[in-house]
């Protein structure tokens, strides 16, 4: 059996993802306070690819998805509609889960909330400020990213580029409390109407990236073999969450970082602050899940895209044309669609063989089951 190949993000090449047999990986999941678009959906559908193209190779996985339920745009989503934050999300966590169920997306091995891990969180930021690379400053505690020699090696990018996109995705750069703009909160107050939680350092609630270190590491132990997310994640997401894990427990935090490319309708990236989306609770009422499932896969994990009118009608198509020949003659195809998945998830590619094989009346379905795709 070939060895499968996999872009790394902090190594910037494809490499050979190598796990043991028992694998264990940790996916960035929703902050639910909306619908599930199709960004989120690329991203969820590409590792559940990844799921499924290793436990064909006869791994077992563990994957662990985080719900984000303690966060500003859901204490915001709720403020606007006038519900308890957790009511929102309760809801919005199983619509997602109704749209990842329908999509056939495998399930994963657990889906913590970050509200259920605030003991493991008040735990983990003592053991960073132990450890000599935290500070105290205003009723917060912050991350001091002078003592972390790595910060930066994952996503790569110069000082002032990172000081740039952190302006951008709530780094707060101007807090005055801070020793370097880069710092980032571990726990910090609450506003009023916020949950609050009592700890020796004051009261208050937990910095985002804190929540993933702490469940990744309550769900997964110490070192874990892949982690995921978005694109938009490298930073500063990631690469906080990697400086504060091994800063914690002096071990590697992940052995292989895999991203997904962003996904743009009207010229601009899919986002819930511009309004530009695409729900897919809204396309399954239109369209086959199978038929929008094909629409995300048959784009690249790593290749940004564009929503265009047409994707859903041609995927409907494809789809029929699939199970036309669902039960035709026998060949290599199933072969020829691992060999696409070793090459760096080649799901395009693996979509135009099934394509061509249809066409010849070779039967489709196990191929199309590798992909997920229900015939």
């Amino acid at each position: 059996m070939t060895t499968l190949q996999l872009y790394d993000t902090a190594r910037a090449q494809v490499v050979p993802f190598e796990p043991d047999d028992h694998v264990l990986m940790y996916t960035c999941g929703i902050t639910p306070y909306d619908a599930t678009h199709l960004g989120h959906a690329a991203t969820f559908i590409s590792y559940d690819i990844l799921q499924r193209h290793l436990i064909d190779k006869g791994h077992t996985v563990q994957c662990v998805r985080n719900v984000t339920d303690v966060d500003d745009p859901l204490f915001a989503k709720a403020r606007e509609l006038g519900v308890h934050y957790l009511d929102l999300a309760a809801a919005e966590e199983a619509r997602f889960e109704r749209d990842m169920v329908a999509l056939n997306a495998l399930p994963v091995a657990s889906t913590p909330r970050a509200s259920s891990a605030i003991p493991d969180i008040r735990g983990f930021i003592g053991m960073v400020l132990d450890r000599g690379y935290a500070y105290q400053a205003g009723g917060s505690v912050y991350f001091d990213v002078s003592k972390s020699e790595t910060f930066g090696s994952i996503s790569h990018y110069s000082e002032a580029e990172m000081i740039d996109l952190a302006r951008q995705r709530g780094g707060q750069i101007d807090d005055a409390n801070k020793r370097h703009p880069l710092d980032f909160v571990l726990w910090h107050p609450s506003a009023s109407d916020e949950p609050s939680w009592d700890t020796m350092w004051g009261a208050g609630r937990p910095g985002w990236h804190i929540e993933c270190s702490a469940l990744a590491l309550r769900e997964l132990g110490t070192t874990i073999d892949l982690h995921g997310g978005g694109a938009d994640l490298i930073f500063p997401h990631h690469e906080c969450e990697r400086a504060q894990s091994e800063a914690a427990t002096g071990e590697l935090f992940v052995k292989h970082w895999m991203h997904t490319a962003l996904i743009s309708m009207d010229g601009k990236k899919m986002s819930k602050s511009l309004g530009n989306l695409v729900f897919v609770d809204r396309l399954r009422t239109e369209y086959d899940p199978m038929a929008i499932r094909l629409g995300l896969i048959e784009h690249h994990y790593r290749t940004e895209w564009e929503w265009d009118d047409g994707l859903m009608d041609r995927n409907t198509q494809r789809l029929m044309s699939w199970r036309a020949s669902a039960e035709g003659l026998t060949g290599d195809l199933l072969d020829e669609v691992r060999e696409r998945l070793d090459d760096d998830l080649d799901s395009p590619g693996a979509v135009a063989a099934i394509d061509r094989a249809a066409g010849e009346g070779v039967c489709t379905r196990a191929a199309a089951e590798l992909l997920g795709v229900r015939l």
